[in-house]
């Protein structure tokens, strides 16, 4: 039987960060901030354990028998997640100081912090962001 290593496939590496962070608004009130946000407006914030699932598509090295070296993937994505590891996620990192840190904008960060950053032949899939196990987002650009 004849190998035919031409074939697209996905690969996914898994990762995790903590980051606290605060939904709200700053044209509104405080009040409209509670009535939109509930908790999460609170002063002080609140923080997850994210966990974020990197997805590319490519096809398969004749030699290697891979879409791309994993290690090489994990180093992209542990680049990324320097940023926000253990962070105030509204203060200290730049990308959220004029948007909300929903768990939608954090999919569309590591997008756009990724996009750039995979080998020639290799194009970024979906990144899936886990807030907690119930509260999930997902972004393909």
């Amino acid at each position: 039987m004849q190998r035919d290593m031409s074939r697209e496939v996905l690969l996914t590496r898994v990762e995790q960060f903590s980051a606290a962070h605060r939904l709200y608004i700053s044209s509104l009130t405080e009040e409209e901030n509670f009535q939109l946000f509930d908790k999460c407006s609170w002063e002080n914030g609140h923080g997850h354990n994210y966990k974020v699932e990197v997805r590319v598509k490519g096809k398969v090295d004749d030699r290697t028998g891979m879409v791309m070296d994993i290690a090489n993937l994990k180093q992209e994505i542990q680049a990324v997640i320097q940023v926000v590891d253990h962070k105030f996620l509204d203060k200290d990192v730049p990308y959220f100081a004029d948007r909300t840190s929903t768990v939608e904008n954090i999919c569309i960060f590591f997008w756009e912090s990724l996009v750039n950053r995979l080998p020639s032949g290799v194009k970024l899939n979906k990144i899936k962001v886990y807030e907690t196990d119930k509260n999930v987002a997902a972004y393909k650009g």
